[in-house]
């Protein structure tokens, strides 16, 4: 958070707790948070042990575990789909998780995924093109081309926020850009707004195969809302891909859409399997902690600010799409994509609203 959302809560009389430190790493200062209104403390845990509501950006790491607690109000990206045991913890423990990626509007879109997204598409293609040099095991190529050499191929499997914003980056960089998507409306748009200059293509198994093994760099973007997301690439293809291809899964964090794909870290972001460059770091937008604090924050705010005001389940009542949030409430599973992933039972989220 910001410290101007900071003063979204402390101006409606909201105490803000914040760990000393906390905004350092996105270039915002103890004093920017204090002159805010906000009340910095020593430790994580102590923020943890005295707040009713954490907003964070991760879900809870295995070290925070211990820290989660009945009754506690957890506002954050949970992925749960993808982690079993971060989702048997929130449920041990009797957590009121609401995700950010599953808050959903009439209309479908995923307001607090989106800017996320968006900064991650547009990273898949700075990324993909580092992995593709040949000190990172890379086939060599140049996006863009060169006079007289023909520009890389791009194939991104997705046109949703982030494919489309990855789209936008790599016909920006002159590459040949081709993206894929099960739904026709959303590559009519990106033509749209593209003025044609990629390739739109409707995903499809013939489709897939013959655009990735043409490919040097593959950007995978596809979402299936709190679910797993679909393994769109196995190993045989991967295994036909040209050697030292690029390969950048942002859904890593849904599980990926790969079935080489295991997630990396930023110290320690590509690893080569069956000859391709895989880059498969969890929260890509934590390489540019500065733009993505503010990203987020305008989106999350609202959101926050209305769990402070009215309360919990009282704001759920109110705003369906907030509501469509909620993962997990006093030991149960109230998202279907959660129960479904694990074969747990499932909790109706009408029943924890009306109650």
């Amino acid at each position: 958070m910001t410290p101007t959302g900071v003063s979204g809560f402390t101006a409606r009389n909201h105490k803000v707790l914040v760990e000393k430190g906390a905004g350092l790493g996105s270039a915002l200062s103890d004093r920017t948070y204090q002159n805010a209104g906000a009340t910095l403390v020593d430790s994580a845990k102590q923020v943890w042990d005295e707040s009713d509501l954490i907003m964070k950006v991760k879900e809870p790491q295995a070290s925070e575990f211990p820290l989660l607690r009945p009754g506690l109000i957890l506002f954050t990206y949970l992925h749960l789909a993808a982690d079993e045991a971060v989702t048997r913890s929130l449920l041990n423990r009797k957590v009121t998780a609401i995700a950010y990626e599953t808050i959903q509007l009439d209309d479908g879109s995923l307001p607090l995924l989106t800017p996320m997204s968006e900064i991650a598409g547009r990273i898949s293609i700075q990324v993909g093109a580092w992995c593709l040099q040949a000190e990172n095991g890379g086939r060599g190529v140049l996006l863009g081309g060169a006079s007289g050499v023909r520009p890389g191929k791009v194939v991104i499997l997705g046109a949703g926020i982030a494919g489309t914003a990855a789209c936008q980056v790599a016909i920006g960089m002159g590459a040949d850009v081709s993206i894929l998507d099960i739904n026709p409306t959303k590559l009519r748009y990106v033509r749209d707004i593209l003025g044609g200059h990629a390739t739109t293509l409707m995903s499809n198994r013939a489709n897939v195969e013959e655009e990735v093994v043409d490919a040097d760099l593959v950007v995978g973007s596809v979402l299936i809302p709190g679910a797993k997301a679909p393994k769109l690439i196995s190993r045989s293809l991967v295994q036909r891909m040209k050697p030292g291809a690029a390969f950048v899964d942002i859904a890593i964090d849904q599980g990926g859409c790969a079935e080489t794909s295991r997630p990396t870290t930023h110290r320690e972001p590509i690893y080569v399997e069956e000859e391709v460059v895989h880059y498969c770091v969890t929260n890509m937008p934590a390489i540019v902690p500065h733009t993505s604090t503010y990203a987020l924050t305008n989106s999350t705010l609202s959101y926050g600010l209305e769990l402070a005001n009215r309360g919990f389940p009282q704001a759920l009542a109110r705003n369906r799409a907030l509501a469509k949030g909620l993962n997990t409430f006093a030991g149960k599973v109230t998202h279907e994509g959660v129960a479904a992933a694990f074969n747990l039972p499932l909790l109706p989220l009408e029943e924890v609203v009306s109650a």
